[in-house]
């Protein structure tokens, strides 16, 4: 059985993560999603909008999801180092460089097959482009 696991924020779920999830699926039997810790996402993007339990009930509710568990708030490569995966798969916004990585699982004797997600025409990948569409809604309703 092939295993894959697939990291990322999940503070506002969009069309990107779909197929972000969907494509990770598509590479293994088993997708297992690391959702990322509150004092993380905060690190990333200055705040977290939604609670790291919800985000993750959220993300085991896609159908492309076999699991979803937390993160670690102190050693990213933690996590992969527990659940020795076959594939590891990287969003298109991700910042994750794919050489620095394989570097990392090397330390480590991991040999797991790293893909970066293409992207596709026409679908949003970032929580906050999709924040500052809604913000720009708003505000012209109030005028």
């Amino acid at each position: 059985m092939v295993r894959a696991i697939a990291f990322g924020t999940f503070s506002l779920i969009h069309p990107g993560h779909i197929y972000y999830l969907t494509t990770a699926k598509s590479l293994a039997d088993e997708l297992i999603v690391v959702i990322a810790r509150d004092s993380t996402v905060k690190k990333i993007k200055g705040k977290s909008l939604v609670p790291e339990e919800q985000r993750k009930k959220v993300i085991e509710a896609l159908k492309p999801v076999d699991q979803a568990i937390l993160g670690s708030e102190t050693d990213r490569y933690e996590i992969i180092e527990k659940l020795k995966p076959d594939v590891i798969v990287l969003g298109v916004d991700q910042d994750e460089q794919e050489d620095k990585l394989a570097y990392e699982l090397s330390k480590r004797g991991l040999k797991s097959k790293i893909v970066r997600v293409s992207k596709a025409e026409g679908i949003l990948y970032k929580s906050s482009k999709l924040l500052d569409y809604v913000c720009s809604i708003s505000s012209k309703e109030e005028e």
